[in-house]
């Protein structure tokens, strides 16, 4: 009788842990910088489209750097993307300080830019990493484990967001803001921004010494064992492959749609509690708590998808969490009220397992190949940048279908959803019989 592969092995639990800190790592600082959207446009006194260009610089770090990534690592090895990657995140974070003196809004965009530079290292590394650190027919669950702990550092982001910047800046709202003469509008500015460093300086000091632990520690060659660069044969063998095509392009709208629904609650959640009479700065903490609230239930139910993924195909979990996802989604654009909002909460249910089963359907069969199949995954991270900016401009309509603006941009993530259900779909009934998957 067979036995059952281990999800993980004794010898490379330790390097599986340090490799897993990575995913709390660039969870916080991706759910840091989601409601710096809202923060920075109050700050420099702009649209919420320009504020939202803090997402195309973030997510285009990700597009950029992935292939550049995956030939560095291919040439040398997961270890050293990790500490290229490591290495950049910090220096990223770190550039808030003279971005803080300048006082201008795009020296910032550049330093974020600069750390997804690094995440985007990170990511090319990391999730391949765990594929094959054991048995491929545990490699999905194993990736789903890793991936549990990326929103609990989104979870503590979201937290020092809300109360080392939200709830430290100045209290004055956008319309008092606008009336101020420049010299009061620059004393403001100075304070706030002042306020804005503080957590980048302290991951960034965090990510400085994990970088110095995973330097030295010893972690396992295996996957490392071909360092050719052919990587015009290499696209050609993965793009033949039709569920690493579709996967890139699932991961690309799902990506969009968590990052909408991430970072515009604080807009939906802030319209509904000003009209029920609460002053802006405090719409906006209390939205930003049902954020942490959606986190909070995004992480318990990574670690239920994970166990499920025992019991049930990755196509079929995926196409579930799909459905219910839309679903929501539909009752956030079609609700005005608090329901609404809670719809908007409960979709971080149906997230929960998508990326990380996009990315092990995608990767399966890959083999080596994986280190380039995984930087195409990554780019499908530009996601995050293109459809967050087009769900601002919609928001900043004011009206649109006689609804609330805020309201009629989410049918762009409800769009995404559907996508990802069709991938889902096509996984069960046609990918799945090719692979084995658990």
């Amino acid at each position: 009788m067979e036995s059952k592969p281990k999800l993980i092995s004794r010898e490379v639990l330790i390097p599986f842990i340090l490799v897993t800190t990575l995913f709390f790592a660039w969870g916080f600082a991706n759910d840091l910088t989601n409601p710096m959207v809202k923060a920075f446009s109050k700050i420099f006194r702009m649209s919420v489209t320009d504020g939202a260009l803090i997402q195309l610089a973030f997510y285009g770090g990700y597009f950029a750097m992935a292939f550049p990534a995956a030939l560095f690592i291919r040439r040398f090895t997961y270890k050293a993307g990790i500490l290229v990657g490591l290495a950049l995140y910090a220096f990223g974070a770190l550039l808030f300080v003279p971005c803080a003196i300048n006082g201008t809004y795009y020296p910032f965009l550049f330093a974020y830019f600069i750390l997804t530079c690094g995440l985007s290292f990170l990511e090319t590394s990391a999730n391949p990493y765990i594929l094959s650190m054991g048995d491929p027919r545990t490699a999905t669950r194993r990736l789903n484990l890793a991936q549990s702990f990326n929103p609990m550092g989104s979870l503590l982001g979201m937290f020092c967001a809300m109360k080392l910047i939200q709830a430290r800046l100045n209290p004055m709202d956008t319309a008092e803001r606008a009336e101020l003469s420049p010299e009061a509008f620059e004393a403001v500015k100075q304070s706030d921004l002042s306020v804005v460093i503080g957590p980048y300086v302290g991951i960034g000091i965090f990510v400085l010494l994990l970088f110095l632990i995973i330097r030295f520690a010893k972690m396992p060659k295996t996957a490392d064992t071909n360092h050719a660069l052919n990587l015009g044969q290499v696209l050609k063998r993965i793009l033949r492959m039709p569920h690493y095509r579709e996967g890139v392009i699932a991961q690309f709208f799902y990506v969009g749609a968590q990052i909408m629904c991430w970072t515009f609650i604080i807009q939906y959640g802030t319209r509904i509690f000003m009209e029920q009479g609460m002053p802006e700065k405090a719409a906006e903490v209390l939205s930003q708590r049902y954020n942490i609230i959606a986190m909070a239930l995004h992480c318990v139910s990574r670690f239920i998808c994970t166990y499920l993924l025992k019991y049930f195909s990755p196509g079929k979990m995926l196409t579930t969490l799909a459905i219910g996802g839309a679903a929501m989604v539909a009752g956030v654009i079609g609700f005005q009220d608090i329901k609404g909002l809670y719809c908007l909460v409960a979709v971080s249910v149906c997230m929960c397992g998508m990326f990380s089963t996009i990315y092990g359907i995608a990767l399966n069969g890959l083999g080596d190949d994986a280190k380039f199949g995984s930087a195409g995954l990554i780019m499908a991270i530009l996601g995050g940048s293109i459809l967050p900016p087009l769900q601002a401009r919609i928001i900043d309509m004011g009206t649109v279908w006689g609804m609330p603006a805020v309201n009629a941009s989410f049918i762009l993530p409800f769009i995404c959803f559907l996508v990802i259900m069709g991938y889902g779909i096509r996984t069960f009934r046609i990918h799945e019989k090719k692979f084995i998957y658990r």
